[in-house]
């Protein structure tokens, strides 16, 4: 990790686009961080065995490497928190990239602003100093069961104020469900909402997204309170009931 004492976070921009690494680089100094645009792991290894780098962008399509192993690398070898960008890809990506822990991932062509708020997400979680966000505002927060959604800083917290930790994928799936209580939502409503294009994902995106969540919000994940399922509808979401 980079010496966190006043300096900015240090991204590595690992992608063999030379144009996009400029326009994330440029983006990424705009908002306040230090860039470090990487056309391959060969050349995030060449920084040695202390890189001084606080999070990993990284494509998921690399030229000459699988972007995903090379993040799994990356975390063993030096605990960095992920970030993974991919193109529309087929459906075994997106599952394999959720199931094996990216912190976060973002399709092409990204939101500018969207970028920057996820990376900020990850770095807080990550507890990088500097990250924190301004104190919270109770007219932004949607509480359900003893748990609170805060839309400004995008994330979850039980009674205690803990941080439940979810990717930006279940931040957004979880924040969709519960601005939409009480009817129940199709699961091309859902996939649409993610941004899924529905001739490339199919079902299991949603089925590995509705699972971890329910992991996370449910006493009994097996037996839902909050997220419930409508067999052959979609899903039907519940606010009320004690954690």
């Amino acid at each position: 990790m980079a010496d966190p004492r006043g300096k900015r976070p240090v991204i590595a921009v690992i992608d063999d686009d030379a144009n996009l690494r400029r326009t994330v680089a440029a983006l990424l100094s705009e908002s306040g961080f230090e860039a470090v645009p990487l056309a391959d792991g060969a050349a995030f290894h060449a920084r040695g065995p202390e890189p001084g780098v606080d999070l990993a962008l990284i494509d998921l399509r690399l030229a000459n490497e699988n972007g995903l192993d090379l993040a799994i690398a990356l975390r063993r070898r030096h605990g960095l928190p992920i970030v993974m960008l991919t193109g529309r890809g087929d459906e075994a990506d997106r599952i394999e990239g959720l199931e094996t822990g990216a912190d976060d991932y973002m399709m092409k062509p990204f939101n500018p602003r969207e970028l920057i708020a996820r990376i900020r997400a990850v770095l807080r979680r990550a507890g990088h100093p500097g990250m924190d966000a301004p104190n919270r505002d109770a007219e932004r927060l949607i509480a359900f069961g003893g748990l609170r959604l805060d839309r400004d800083r995008r994330d979850l917290v039980d009674a205690d104020g803990s941080e439940i930790a979810l990717t930006n994928a279940e931040y957004r799936l979880l924040e969709y469900l519960v601005l939409n209580p009480g009817r129940v939502i199709p699961r091309p409503e859902l996939m649409a909402e993610l941004g899924a294009d529905l001739s490339h994902y199919g079902d299991r995106t949603i089925d590995v997204l509705i699972l971890r969540l329910r992991r996370k919000i449910e006493p009994v994940p097996s037996k839902p309170v909050h997220l419930q399922t409508r067999r052959g509808q979609g899903y039907f979401f519940v606010i009320g009931s004690a954690r």
